[in-house]
C-alpha cells in the first residue's frame, strides 16, 4: 500500500516515536512477549500504508478510516483479520491519547460475522486419542499423544501448557495449578481421572524433577511454540487427522462441555476468561448442536412421554 506523504515536524512524537514508548509501557507491566509481537504485528500493518515518521498529532479518525479501506481493498484479508489488527493498533493510538500526543477519538471495530469454531469430530479424537504402541513408538510421540489428552482434558491455551511444571500437577489432590495465563491470575483446574492416568504413565518415561516442565523435547528442554505445532502436526497427520489446529482443542473441549451439560460458569472459570462474553459466544455458535438429545432433557417432551403411558382422557359425546 502507498504511504501516506506527510511532513514531520521537529518536536512533534511520530508515530514510531510513540510506538516505542508504547512497547516500553506494556513491557513495564509485564505483558507477554507473544502479546508484544503481536501489537509489533499491527504496527507494521499500520504502517505498510501511514508513514512511522507521521507526527501523532496528525493521525485522525479519517486516517483510521482510510487504512481500514485500504486492507478491504486488497480482497484477501476478511473483516475478521482486519479487526485482529485493528484491536492492535487502536491499543497503540489510544496509548496515544492518554499521552496526549493524539487528539480523542472513537475507534469501532467492524462488524464481522462470527465464523463456527473449529472443532475436532468425534472419529478424529477417537483416533488422536489412542494410545500408541511402547514398543515401538519415540519419546516425541508418546509425549505428543499425552499432550493431545492434556489439551482435550483441560481446554488450556498453547502458551499456558508450554509453561506447566511437573510440580503444577497434583495427583493427590487432584488438580493442576496454572501460572503462565492471559490474565496474569493464577488458579488451579480439576484433574480428571482419565487424564491422572494418561500424565501418570507419561511420567514414567518423562521422569524429572518437579521444577522441571511436564512436557519436554527429547532432550528435556522447554519446548516453544513453533516447535510443539510442529510436533502436533505430525502427529495428527500420522493419525489420518488432517485438522492440525492447537486452538482446536481448546473449541474442542468448549463444545463438549456445553453439549454434555456442563454449567457456563464452571466453564469460565476452567478456560480463565474474566468475563462471560467469550463463554457465551461458545453457547450461541454451538447452539445448533444442542438441538441433539434436546427432546429427552426439555421439560415438557419428557413429562409429556410419561403421561403418553397412562389411559387418554376420554370426552363426552
Amino acid at each position: 500500500m502507498k504511504k501516506l506523504s506527510i511532513r514531520n515536524p521537529s518536536g512533534e512524537m511520530t508515530l514510531k516515536e510513540l510506538f516505542e514508548e508504547f512497547l516500553i509501557a506494556k513491557q513495564c507491566i509485564n505483558v507477554s512477549p507473544y502479546t508484544l509481537r503481536y501489537y509489533e504485528g499491527c504496527f507494521r500493518h499500520f504502517t505498510d500504508y501511514v508513514d512511522e515518521k507521521t507526527p501523532c498529532a496528525e493521525i485522525t479518525l479519517q486516517t483510521v478510516n482510510r487504512y481500514i479501506l485500504a486492507l478491504k481493498s486488497r480482497g484477501e484479508i476478511n473483516d475478521i483479520t482486519i479487526n485482529t489488527y485493528l484491536r492492535g493498533v487502536r491499543a497503540i493510538l489510544y496509548y496515544g491519547m492518554e499521552i496526549v500526543c493524539i487528539n480523542p477519538f472513537k475507534i469501532v471495530l467492524l462488524r464481522a460475522e462470527k465464523k463456527q469454531k473449529e472443532t475436532y469430530t468425534e472419529r478424529e479424537i477417537a483416533a488422536l486419542i489412542q494410545k500408541p504402541n511402547l514398543n515401538t513408538c519415540t519419546f516425541a510421540e508418546f509425549r505428543n499423544w499425552a499432550i493431545v489428552n492434556y489439551l482435550l482434558a483441560t481446554g488450556n491455551r498453547l502458551e499456558t501448557l508450554l509453561h506447566i511444571k511437573i510440580g503444577d500437577v497434583d495427583f493427590a489432590e487432584r488438580e493442576i495449578r496454572l501460572t503462565k495465563l492471559k490474565n496474569r491470575r493464577q488458579y488451579t483446574i480439576p484433574l480428571s481421572a482419565q487424564l491422572s492416568k494418561v500424565l501418570r504413565e507419561y511420567l514414567l518415561y518423562r521422569k524429572g524433577k518437579p521444577d522441571d516442565y511436564l512436557f519436554c523435547s527429547s532432550f528435556g528442554n522447554q519446548l516453544n511454540r513453533g516447535t510443539l505445532q510442529k510436533q502436533i502436526t505430525v502427529y495428527n497427520h500420522s493419525r489420518g487427522v488432517e485438522r492440525t489446529s492447537i486452538h482446536a482443542f481448546r473449541h474442542t473441549f468448549a463444545k463438549n462441555w456445553i453439549l454434555n451439560g456442563g454449567d457456563i460458569l464452571s466453564l469460565q472459570t476452567i478456560l480463565g476468561h474474566s468475563s462471560m462474553e467469550m463463554v457465551k459466544e461458545y453457547v450461541a455458535l454451538f447452539g445448533k448442536d444442542l438441538q441433539n438429545g434436546f427432546d429427552s432433557h426439555n421439560p415438557l417432551d419428557v413429562i409429556a412421554q410419561k403421561t403418553q403411558k397412562k389411559d387418554r382422557i376420554q370426552m363426552k359425546k
